[in-house]
């Protein structure tokens, strides 16, 4: 495995690269970096060409003053790609990186052979309450006290000791410290990044771009549908606090061809919890699906259907009615 840089549009971009074979497209989420794949890289590269790329405002690439919307992070996904040579992949996207993944195969269907969302941004407007709180005024000075000396190890000592405590007397289970605080590791690392000025204003650009006081501001449901003949998985931790698992049951449900992975007992990082498996079922997915081979009349046959009816819906009728009503909520003007 390799660190490589591009110069696409004037910027500077850093991706991991390593392997042969067809290829998988890494993408990570908010505020982290590549290296967040380094457990699985090394597994995944024996079979296919790994490229797992800094999104821009992210690890190693060029941090500016620039827009960092999710279509814009899935253009940067194009051009690399382009510059790269590399023609087709297999999208792999985690939390905001599966926003992305889903924007990059509605944007650039011709790229995509499959999709696998990891814990993925952009299914409903839920989301963990302190990203909500970031996108606050005053948020930015309070992400500037993360550079004075001293504070970061204080936070993680004071976290470290909360997510020690098993419970508290009269505190249901699912509200005890340590379940709140499932990833803390990841997420102290990831707030840890964010002491770098540059990376802080990049990091509250692209959050105000996805995430709102209510929640997440930037949905998929109502295009999802374009996957219909696209081989799909959904990969999800059952404790996971940032993105709830239940986000898991609406994308099957309101995907009804993609194949549901549950990790039980992990957090929003399933291939940190477990990266043998994920490994493992990632790679027997790619090997026994058949890659879309993009047909422009079948991509306006999708597009001129304009979405799942009810009757296109699998799950129980509760959570069908909840997608139902997601939807609706997306297309409000509110």
């Amino acid at each position: 495995m390799r660190i490589e840089y591009r110069t696409v549009h004037g910027y500077r971009r850093a991706f991991r690269i390593a392997g042969s074979g067809p290829a998988l497209l890494l993408i990570h989420g908010i505020g982290d970096n590549s290296s967040t794949w380094d457990d699985v890289i090394p597994t995944l590269a024996q079979h296919y060409t790994v490229i797992a790329p800094d999104l821009l405002g992210h690890g190693l690439s060029d941090k500016p003053r620039a827009d960092y919307s999710v279509a814009a992070f899935a253009n940067g996904m194009r051009d690399l790609l382009v510059v790269l040579g590399i023609p087709k992949v297999t999208v792999v996207g985690h939390s905001l990186g599966g926003g992305v993944a889903m924007q990059f195969c509605y944007q650039f269907p011709r790229f995509v052979e499959r999709l696998v969302l990891v814990a993925a941004g952009g299914v409903m407007r839920e989301v963990n309450p302190v990203l909500r709180l970031v996108t606050l005024p005053g948020a930015g000075e309070v992400l500037a006290m993360l550079r004075i000396p001293g504070v970061l190890p204080a936070l993680r000592w004071g976290i470290d000791t909360l997510a020690d405590v098993p419970g508290l007397p009269g505190v249901p289970a699912n509200w005890s410290p340590r379940r709140l605080l499932r990833d803390h590791d990841d997420l102290l690392r990831v707030v840890g990044g964010l002491a770098d000025p540059h990376a802080s204003k990049a990091f509250l650009r692209t959050l105000h771009a996805v995430v709102d006081w209510r929640g997440q501001s930037v949905t998929m449901l109502d295009r999802c549908y374009l996957t219909e003949r696209l081989p799909m998985m959904v990969m999800w931790g059952t404790d996971d606090t940032v993105i709830p698992y239940h986000h898991a049951v609406l994308t099957h449900t309101a995907i009804p061809h993609s194949e549901l992975v549950t990790f039980s007992g992990s957090g929003h990082f399933p291939f940190h919890d477990d990266p043998e498996r994920f490994t493992r079922t990632l790679i027997d997915f790619i090997e026994h699906s058949t890659p879309l081979d993009f047909d422009p009349l079948m991509w306006r046959e999708l597009m001129s259907s304009g979405g799942a009816q009810r009757a296109d819906l699998e799950g129980d009728e509760e959570t069908i009615d909840e997608v139902l009503e997601a939807l609706e909520d997306e297309r409000s003007a509110t």
